[in-house]
């Protein structure tokens, strides 16, 4: 439920405009404003240069914002998916655990993923010879390949192949494959948002392990994982996985544009147990360029949840389904 706003303000002097031009009056500023509801008495906003785009979809709302503090930011739902001076943080936690733990992954299967990050750091991996990226959504898709320069080589890779459908659909169709990883990249699980059924533990036991090749992984965005916000569903995500696959691993780290730690989880039924020193040989090998934000000990530090969520996660007892979903704060498009 992000709003954009022209708030007046006091504030150093100075009047700025969507333009980000700046003029004196009397003390007060007058500025474009993009505020995100975090909770229901919490609210994070930042101040915008301009308003690039804004669109709707049969399933969301979509915006690109060329933001102060972030750069060039992709808010869907009213809710920032990603920002283009800390990106590479989410994308590179999200990915490359699960890729280096494998011991050769050669195909990969993205769920959702349309602004095409995740699939440029699944295509910076040597061994890779196929990612298909599938969302349900093409204008998100579409909207991505013409404003996120950032991820246009991905876009052009020919071990790219891009799928408009819904998850569920397409793996269940793609019932003769399968997979050495399935990475979650879907958006957040919201109350009439597109998503949520597919945090499940029936999509996880019927849809996603089975397409799993021996040995393969498993990894998903869990959403917040603060120290108060993690309750929302990253523990329960946890949970979840744990019903399903022999290993699991919570990890977090704080993503500034997102104002909250955030946290994934990585399963399967293979040992998921590599030693910092392991984790930064692999990179070596089989990473194209160096990593911004992710190497062995930075990994180690993201797994070594704080006693607060490490005993929340540990006595969490509900399971994810249909019928008891539970939802980060906001609303979708068809709530």
């Amino acid at each position: 439920m992000g709003e954009i706003a022209l708030p007046n303000g006091i504030s150093n002097g100075s009047i700025s405009g969507v333009n980000g031009q700046s003029h004196s009056s009397n003390g007060y500023r007058k500025s474009c404003w993009y505020e995100e509801e975090i909770e229901e008495d919490l609210r994070w906003c930042f101040a915008l240069n301009s308003i690039l785009h804004t669109g709707a979809s049969q399933y969301q709302d979509i915006a690109l914002l060329d933001t102060k503090p972030f750069g060039k930011a992709l808010v869907i739902d009213g809710k920032l998916q990603s920002a283009e001076i800390d990106e590479f943080v989410y994308h590179e936690c999200l990915v490359h655990p699960a890729l280096l733990h494998h011991p050769n992954p050669k195909n990969v299967f993205i769920m959702g993923g349309g602004e095409g990050s995740t699939a440029r750091e699944l295509l910076r991996h040597k061994t890779i010879d196929k990612v298909v990226m599938c969302d349900i959504d093409e204008e998100v898709v579409n909207f991505c390949k013409s404003y996120l320069v950032v991820n246009k080589e991905a876009f052009r890779d020919m071990r790219l192949e891009v799928i408009i459908n819904d998850a569920r659909a397409e793996l269940e169709a793609r019932d003769e494959e399968s997979y050495d990883v399935i990475v979650g990249d879907l958006a957040d699980p919201i109350d009439g948002g597109p998503c949520y059924k597919l945090y499940t533990k029936s999509f996880y036991e019927f849809i996603v392990k089975p397409r799993l090749k021996k040995g393969g992984i498993f990894v998903t965005q869990a959403g917040p994982a603060g120290i108060f916000s993690h309750t929302e569903v990253f523990s329960c995500i946890y949970n979840t996985l744990r019903q399903v696959f022999k290993y699991v691993v919570p990890y977090s780290a704080h993503i500034p544009s997102y104002a909250d730690i955030w946290g994934w989880v990585m399963a399967s039924d293979s040992p998921l147990d590599l030693s910092a020193e392991e984790l930064d040989l692999r990179m070596r090998h089989r990473i194209k360029g160096e990593n911004r934000y992710l190497d062995g000990k930075t990994f180690t530090s993201a797994s070594t949840l704080s006693k607060t969520v490490r005993k929340s996660l540990n006595n969490e007892t509900h399971v994810y389904t249909e019928e008891s979903a539970r939802f980060i704060h906001g609303h979708g498009k068809h709530a």
